[in-house]
This record gives structure tokens, C-alpha cells and sequence, in this order.
């Protein structure tokens, strides 16, 4: 008997007609066909079904191949929420519904829970985090936190009477949240909420509008809340938290405007925090079109471009500076002032190039010297994550295969960086962490680890497909960098011992798991895992077509992309991010769009947006900031099949969906390109007369370095002149 998950699943098929009936869009073609999940609050939005069809239409069933196994199902269509509005989305509220949101400057980071109530009354919480004011014990979670609900909004008069309850009707969201309610016929409060780009500061501005035809006089209450913390309870004392507006009062006359910021802070007792709100607002969207407007994408789909480019925000806005330097840190009101090997190392630094942001780059520098002072004679184990602004550290489930992802990771930055220096910089590390790994191989060349990146959640065995395949990654990348940097010798024996590692791979770890020619997750494992994609997302194309039609069965597939196991309901977006991105590596194009399009829509636009999320039901899907920069690289990896040959050069393989006449990604700052100029640029277009072929153009800073007919297959190779 199928499982809930795979019933679910089965109904995928209509998806197709329904996203070209609205341009891709993802949206249910009107007739009632499936329902999105979980409207009502956030912890239901995963795990629970789309309701059923009550037109009567038929399903589509699934595909099935000859030996009986399915071959693959098509995602569920939904009816999106919210509407892309320019460089931002908008949601006209009309029912009940809540969601969250979290947002980063280099010494905040709020996560914002706003909503519809029943009664259309607004919901508002405000959750604020200063990882730099740490509280003791100093562990991974030791960042001051506080909430702030209804206390933290001055008191509002309307013509002597206190204001009417808000009834929100709109949220609009381009980097700032903006709350939009009607106070009364004629009057609207709109909150704008952002952090501040550079001080301890979360800013919230009240907007009063008078759009009716008389005047009406006003009074906003001075607001003064504060709070001295225990300076036994601190790192460094005693930290004072405030909040504060001014007092405002007047007559608004109709068509005219007013506001009021409202500042929470923290600090330090001995400093002085001083924040400008138009200045703090201006600074943060200022911060967010510079994101914007480097690596670009440009596609006939504009719910992809957009979930990119609110993937570079939130990879990039989660710096923070630290005491030990600037830090990425994931976020989720949990993980700051910390660097893991796989979120950080693995993730989201191999990314930062791409982008160019200076902080983002430093701070992965930052992250790889913090693992770097690890190092040691013995070859004891990198810790996992590096806490407390670098001050200490978490090992908690042992060797998670660490080493492994730290010099895939590592290797990858450096590459993509393009910089002699930064690699010569950063091959101690990667060496280091290679001999690590080879310590831990057994006689059948397998690496053996204690867990993995999911730290015993679920079973990993005494050695896992994830460790052993970012090992090879490590080999491979570790090899390109040597030859880059005039070391052929050694770069050919690295690529030698990472081919022995991949024959390896197949040797124990190939199998025939649940109908399919692909892999085991570990000795002994009897259910597909979501990690079989990370094959392909790495190269590995000895069980193509068996990973695939795996990946994409109702076993693995769900409404809530990849199942961490078949048969469970647990899902991580960055086991999906992984899969969409491995698929299209692979050059598995079509069938990989429709899923793409369908996860792009639903975390852009659905219940819980913008961006990817870390997991459900653990951490009720934060906003991880890591999880970002792994969809930014389902494009470039993915979809332009852009792959690092060295500092200077890298293939692709931009293949054209069907129906796009063109797509391109500008100004890319990697391979050297640098952060002056407009950087690298690649654009296809389908080729005149059609028969799938396409033209090719690769530009630097306006000079063409490619301009060629493809035929789609074989990666085409740029270099970038020094």
C-alpha cells in the first residue's frame, strides 16, 4: 500500500498544464483542482495534504517504466498568496493567516511574525537578536534575544479618541516589510520595518495617511522602554536594551502624511547607540539594490528571477561583525556569531564569489582561518561549528565528514575567488583536511565518519554517501587549484586518488534501492534517501537515470519537495536544493523545470515566503540563511551549469528550457572578474530555425570571450583574461 506521501504525490502530473495555463506561475487554472496546504498557521504548512479535486477531473496517474517501477510524478499546483510587484511581492490580504520572516544587518537580526487575525485585527511580534551581546553560558545559542509585541508601538489618537484596531490589508515586501492597515474610513498605518544595515538596531516606522477629504488631528505617545540586563548574565556585562519613539502631534490634512520611528536597540552598558530612522530605512534599501544588481538573472519566468534575487539578500545579508571578525551566520534566532562546516564551508561560501559582496567574501575567509586554527599533528578531528564569535566549539555528534566538506567547500571558494593569493591563502586547509580523510579511509577505500551533516537524525552508518562523495568533491576541486597554481604533478596525482574515490563510490555504495539503479545511503540502509542526489550534483553520473527517476518518484517527492527518507515526512530544503540542482547538472532540463518552477512559486509566493527554508518539523521552516545561497547555486550550478576548471577559467552549460527564447545571468564577479566593471555576462538564445540548437555569448566587462553556436551536450570552456 502506498504511503499518504506517495498518494499525494501520484496527483502530480497536472502541474504542467496548469503552470503553462499561467505562464509558469505555478497557479491552479481556476477550477478549484488543488488547494494549497496549511493556510491557517506556519508549523501546518508542511506535512499536511492538498485537498482533494471535487470537479470531478481526472488525475493524471504515474509513469511508469517497463519493470514497474515508477519513473517519476509531476508537483502539485497551487494557487499562490502573494504577486511579484516589481522588485517586490505583495500580498492583498483577504482571509486569516500568519507567517514569519527574518531579516540581517551586521549587528541585528529580527525575525518578524505578522498576519491577518480572524477578525482581521493585525498580528505583530517582533523577535530581536544581538548575536554580539552574548550571554552566558557562551554557547552556540548564547545571543541576546528579546520579543516585543503590542508594548513596543506608541499609543495613537485619532480627533482625542484612541485609534481603531489596525485591519491589515496589505503586505508588501522588497527587502523591507511593509504592513499596510485601515484605522478607520479614510485613515491608513502603514509599519515599515527593516534592520539596520550597520548599528544593533531594528527600526520601525509608522506612517499615517490621510486619504480622505477631511482633516483629522493626531497624537502619537512618546515611547521610552528600557531595560538594564543582570551583568552576571553577560559576556560583557551589562547590556541595556531600549526602545524608543518620539512624541508627535498635529493636524493631518487630507492627502498629507506623518510618521514616527520606532528604534529597539541594544548595547553594551558603557557605549551609546544613536540610529536615524530615514537614514537606517534608506541604508537597508540602498544595501538591498546593491545585491540586486550584481549576478543577475534574466529568464521569461519572473517568479525564478525573483526568488534569486531574494536568494541573494538573505544569503548576504547574514553577516555579522563579530569580535572574531565578520561571521555568515545561519540565523533561525539560533545560529549566529558561528560558522559550521556544512552550512558555512560547504554551502554558501563557494557561492560568495559569484556575488561579490566584499563582506559575504571576508566572511569566508573568516570562517575557513576560525577552522584553520583547528588544525593539528595528530589529525583529531576540525570541530563542526565554530561558536562564540570564535571562542569555542560545538562537536556534538562527532565527525559529521567535516574535513570532507570543508575542502570541497573551501576548494570551490578559492576557485570561483580566482585569486592566486586567497588560494595559496587556503590550500594548508585543504590539505590538512584531505590527509584528515584519507586517515579515515578503510580498505575498500571508503571514508568512514560518525554522522553527517543531519548529526544522527536520522541513520548514517559507520560510513555514509554524503562524507564519501564531498571527499571526492575535496580531491577534485584540491587538484584544480595545485594545477592552477603551476603544481602539475601533484594536481595530477590529486585527480587520480579523487577518480579512486568515485570508483569507490560506485563499488559500495551502488545499489538497487526500492526498484531503482541508484544508491544506498550507507550498509544496511533499506529506504532511498534524499543524499543520492548529491552524485550528481558533484559529477557523479554512473547511476544517472536510475538517481533521477529515484529523486523524482512519490517515494522521494512530496508536495514539500524531497523526503529526507521514503516513507517519512521530514523534509530539509537543502536536500531538494541539492537534488534540483544535481538534475539539472546532469542535464536532466525538462523534467527538472516543472520542479523548479513549483518550488520557486510556492516559497516566493505561497504561505510562507521568501525564501528557502531549513527544515520541517524541526525549527518550524526558519529562514536559514545558508539554504539561499544553495538555491542561488541551482542556477548557477544548475541551470547555467557553470562548474570552476580553475582561478581563471570554468565551463557551462546554459541549456534553454522549452519556450525560452533566452536567458542570461550578468555580472558575475567570480574567476577574478572583480567587483569594478560589469563583470562576467552570459546570455543564450535559441538558434534561428530551431532543432534545439542555441548561441552562446560570454562577455567580460564588455569584451566577448565566447560567441558560438551549441548544440546543448558537451560543456563549452571560458577564460578569463588575467
Amino acid at each position: 500500500m502506498q504511503s499518504k506521501f506517495q498518494v499525494r504525490a501520484v496527483a502530480l502530473a497536472a502541474a504542467i498544464a496548469a503552470m503553462a495555463a499561467a505562464g509558469g506561475s505555478g497557479a491552479a487554472t481556476g477550477d478549484g483542482a488543488l488547494a494549497p496546504a496549511g493556510k491557517a498557521q506556519l508549523r501546518s504548512q508542511a506535512g499536511s495534504g492538498a485537498a482533494a479535486r471535487t470537479d470531478g477531473a481526472k488525475r493524471p496517474g504515474r509513469v511508469t517504466r517497463a519493470d514497474g517501477a515508477v519513473a517519476g510524478a509531476m508537483p502539485i499546483p497551487f494557487t499562490p498568496r502573494w504577486r511579484i510587484d516589481g522588485d517586490a511581492i505583495r500580498w492583498e490580504v483577504q482571509d486569516a493567516h500568519r507567517d514569519q520572516l527574518e531579516m540581517s544587518g551586521r549587528q541585528v537580526s529580527a525575525v518578524v511574525d505578522y498576519g491577518s487575525q480572524a477578525d482581521g485585527s493585525l498580528l505583530l511580534s517582533r523577535t530581536v537578536v544581538w548575536p554580539m551581546l552574548r550571554t552566558i553560558p557562551d554557547d552556540t545559542h548564547a545571543s541576546l534575544i528579546r520579543k516585543f509585541g503590542a508594548e513596543a508601538t506608541p499609543t495613537l489618537e485619532i480627533d482625542g479618541q484612541p485609534a481603531a484596531t489596525e485591519r491589515l490589508r496589505q503586505v508588501r515586501f522588497d527587502g523591507r516589510l511593509a504592513l499596510q492597515s485601515q484605522l478607520a474610513p479614510g485613515l491608513q498605518l502603514t509599519r515599515t520595518l527593516a534592520p539596520s544595515p550597520d548599528e544593533p538596531a531594528l527600526v520601525e516606522r509608522l506612517e499615517l495617511a490621510n486619504t480622505g477629504t477631511a482633516a483629522r488631528r493626531y497624537r502619537f505617545g512618546a515611547l521610552e522602554r528600557s531595560e538594564t540586563t543582570l551583568a552576571e548574565r553577560g559576556t560583557h556585562g551589562a547590556y541595556v536594551v531600549e526602545v524608543r519613539s518620539p512624541a508627535r502631534e498635529g493636524v493631518l490634512a487630507p492627502g498629507a502624511r506623518v510618521h514616527v520611528d520606532v528604534i529597539i536597540s541594544g548595547r553594551l552598558q558603557n557605549e551609546m547607540v544613536y540610529v536615524d530612522g530615514g537614514e537606517a530605512l534608506q541604508e537597508r534599501a540602498q544595501k538591498v539594490a546593491q545585491w540586486r544588481a550584481s549576478l543577475v538573472l534574466e529568464t521569461p519566468e519572473p517568479a525564478l528571477d525573483a526568488m534569486f534575487a531574494f536568494s541573494k539578500v538573505r544569503a548576504a545579508e547574514s553577516v555579522f561583525a563579530t569580535r572574531g571578525g565578520l561571521l555568515h551566520g545561519p540565523g533561525g534566532t539560533r545560529y549566529y556569531a558561528a560558522v559550521w562546516a556544512n552550512d558555512q564551508a560547504e554551502y554558501v561560501n563557494p557561492f560568495f564569489p559569484y556575488l561579490g559582496d566584499r563582506a559575504a567574501v571576508q566572511s569566508a575567509m573568516t570562517s575557513f582561518g576560525l577552522f584553520a586554527r583547528y588544525m593539528n599533528a595528530d589529525y583529531k578531528p576540525i570541530p563542526s561549528s565554530i561558536i562564540a564569535e570564535g571562542r569555542g566549539f560545538w562537536n556534538g555528534a562527532g565527525d559529521r565528514g567535516d574535513c570532507a566538506m570543508i575542502s570541497y567547500g573551501a576548494s570551490q571558494f578559492a576557485l570561483a575567488q580566482g585569486d592566486a593569493g586567497t588560494a595559496r591563502q587556503l590550500l594548508p586547509l585543504i590539505d590538512w583536511c584531505l590527509e584528515f580523510t584519507r586517515r579515515k579511509r578503510d580498505a575498500q577505500g571508503i571514508v568512514h565518519s560518525d554522522s553527517d551533516e543531519l548529526e544522527g537524525r536520522f541513520p548514517a552508518g559507520k560510513a555514509n554517501l554524503s562524507t564519501n562523495v564531498l571527499a571526492y568533491g575535496g580531491l577534485q576541486g584540491a587538484a584544480r587549484l595545485v594545477a592552477s597554481l603551476g603544481d602539475r604533478q601533484r594536481a595530477s596525482a590529486l585527480q587520480q586518488e579523487a577518480q579512486q574515490q568515485r570508483g569507490a563510490i560506485e563499488r559500495y555504495f551502488g545499489a538497487r534501492m526500492a526498484g531503482y539503479d541508484t544508491y544506498r545511503y550507507y550498509d544496511g540502509n533499506d529506504k532511498l534517501r534524499a543524499w543520492i542526489a548529491l552524485p550528481l550534483a558533484l559529477g557523479i553520473t554512473e547511476r544517472l537515470p536510475g538517481t533521477v527517476d529515484a529523486l523524482l518518484s512519490p517515494q522521494l517527492w512530496t508536495e514539500n519537495g524531497v523526503l529526507t527518507e521514503a516513507g517519512d515526512k521530514t523534509f530539509w530544503d537543502r536536500a531538494t536544493l541539492y537534488a534540483l540542482r544535481g538534475l539539472l547538472k546532469a542535464g536532466e532540463l525538462e523534467r527538472t523545470m516543472p520542479y523548479l518552477r513549483y518550488y520557486s512559486n510556492r516559497r516566493l509566493l505561497g504561505d510562507h515566503v521568501p525564501y528557502a527554508v531549513e527544515a520541517w518539523p524541526e525549527g518550524q521552516q526558519r529562514h536559514l540563511s545558508a539554504e539561499s545561497g544553495l538555491y542561488a547555486r541551482v542556477i548557477t550550478e544548475g541551470l547555467f551549469g557553470i562548474e570552476a576548471t580553475s582561478l581563471r577559467s570554468f565551463t557551462i552549460a546554459p541549456r534553454l528550457p522549452q519556450g525560452w527564447p533566452r536567458m542570461a545571468l550578468r555580472h558575475i564577479r567570480a574567476f577574478g572578474a572583480g567587483t569594478d566593471g560589469s563583470g562576467i555576462d552570459i546570455v543564450t538564445t535559441r538558434a534561428k530555425g530551431g532543432k534545439g540548437g542555441q548561441q552562446v555569448l560570454v562577455r567580460h566587462n564588455g569584451k566577448t570571450l565566447l560567441d558560438q553556436a551549441w548544440d546543448g551536450k558537451a560543456p563549452l570552456l571560458v577564460t578569463v583574461p588575467e
